[in-house]
């Protein structure tokens, strides 16, 4: 009998919605995106992962236009490389938002859905830098990103199907 392993198995279950939603409705057939989405909806279960950027002074990043000048990755991390995982981050927390949760935006941000085209934009923007600045061999590798950045509101239209889907499917479990 194999040991339950939580992590794995919430994994496996974002891998398979991921790929389930993204190969027959979204019409995006690429294993590295699916990968990548997936993992990204398994590390941000946690809230510590979905704000895990600081300050020099400790305090935790929620606002986009506070990282590029606030977020602190150490006195020895080049700036290339601090841009590159700021500017992934920015990609990854708009992507989760605006595909995830995008009515938690709505609420927090006044004028609604301009607001949201905005975060949509950042998004965007973030991948296409990060993608310019990484290095050949370099995980993700940059054509990921930059497809990220160019597919980014079939990307959000997925994770609402994605959301979509495992509402429902909790839904029914909960009935059985």
């Amino acid at each position: 009998m194999r040991a339950i392993n939580p992590e794995r198995e919430l994994r496996e279950l974002f891998q398979g919605l991921v790929e389930q939603v993204f190969f027959t409705e979204v019409g995006i057939c690429a294993p590295a995106v699916t990968d990548y989405l997936s993992g990204l909806l398994a590390d941000f279960v946690h809230v510590d992962r979905i704000y895990r950027m600081r300050s020099v002074d400790g305090r935790t990043i929620r606002e986009l236009s506070r990282l590029q000048a606030d977020a602190d990755l150490g006195p020895a991390t080049a700036e290339d490389y601090r841009t590159l995982v700021i500017n992934r981050y920015v990609g990854d927390l708009t992507l989760f938002w605006t595909g995830m949760y995008p009515e938690t935006l709505r609420r927090r941000f006044q004028g609604g859905i301009d607001r949201l085209h905005e975060y949509t934009l950042q998004g965007k923007r973030g991948y296409e830098i990060a993608s310019a600045l990484t290095r050949p061999g370099q995980v993700p590798p940059a054509d990921l990103l930059r497809g990220l950045s160019e597919q980014f509101e079939s990307c959000m239209h997925g994770l609402a199907l994605v959301r979509r889907t495992w509402e429902r499917h909790s839904r029914h479990v909960g009935h059985n």
